[in-house]
């Protein structure tokens, strides 16, 4: 579906994507698999779709297309973007779409709601943090074949595919992450105290048997009550109000 990048390092210095001579192959992401990553995305007619490296555009146009979402395609190779606009303008979906030029280290994907990938690690790697602290939470991050280091998905897969594709063998590894709401600290509220210990969507209340993290959605069971409730910035609100004491790094 599209390009793979590479990233590389010389000594302490970065190789940027726009400073590279060479053309890293492209390949293809085949339509079944491309649906299967919107679908397990949830994606909705209420998304922004950003499609990191878009290639041809296939996943922007197939959210706008059969998902009614809107979507951006970032690429760098000006051919490919071009040729992402002219299939816009075929499919006529070029009122839902756009596709820009650019280095998906630095392209703002702030906007997004799904942000769906197929990069090599190295480039996963870079764009992990980025993830972290500039996207919502609750925004859906859908790769396909790679994962990212020491963050655990939210869910995996593996889609078989159904006829010859270029470059693919006969099925593909999809991975899904939420990216969770920054909860680690003490809160207090409702006559408690409690501390969160947090490892991305992995966290453990104080004196819980048990705690989950969604995105923004937080609930736990301790000594026998059940909470469930929404983290909205420093609060978390729910049967009752709990205020965070300190802000802690994610």
């Amino acid at each position: 579906m599209r390009r793979l990048a590479l990233l590389l390092a010389l000594g302490a210095s970065v190789v940027h994507a726009d400073e590279l001579d060479w053309r890293p192959p492209f390949i293809t992401t085949p339509p079944e698999v491309v649906e299967r990553m919107l679908e397990i995305a949830g994606t909705r007619a209420d998304d922004l779709v950003i499609d990191l490296g878009s290639g041809d555009g296939r996943i922007v146009l197939a959210a706008a297309q059969k998902f009614g979402a809107r979507g951006l395609g970032i690429e760098l190779d000006a051919a490919l973007v071009a040729k992402s606009r002219e299939n816009a303008q075929r499919m006529k979906l070029q009122d839902r779409v756009s596709f820009v030029q650019g280095d998906v280290l630095v392209a703002d994907i702030s906007r997004a709601s799904v942000v769906t990938v197929y990069l090599l690690p190295a480039l996963m790697v870079k764009l992990q943090r980025r993830f972290l602290d500039e996207l919502a939470p609750g925004t859906r991050i859908v790769s396909h074949a790679f994962t990212m280091a020491g963050w655990a998905p939210d869910r995996s897969e593996t889609v078989k595919v159904k006829a010859r594709h270029p470059g693919q063998g006969d099925e593909s590894r999809l991975h899904l992450w939420i990216v969770p709401a920054d909860v680690r600290g003490v809160w207090r509220g409702g006559g408690m105290e409690l501390r969160i210990e947090q490892n991305f969507q992995s966290i453990d209340v104080e004196g819980a048997s048990r705690a989950s993290l969604s995105g923004r959605d937080i609930s736990w069971d301790r000594g026998g009550v059940e909470f469930k409730g929404r983290v909205e910035g420093d609060r978390i609100i729910g049967p009752f109000v709990l205020e965070r004491e300190r802000k802690g790094a994610r």
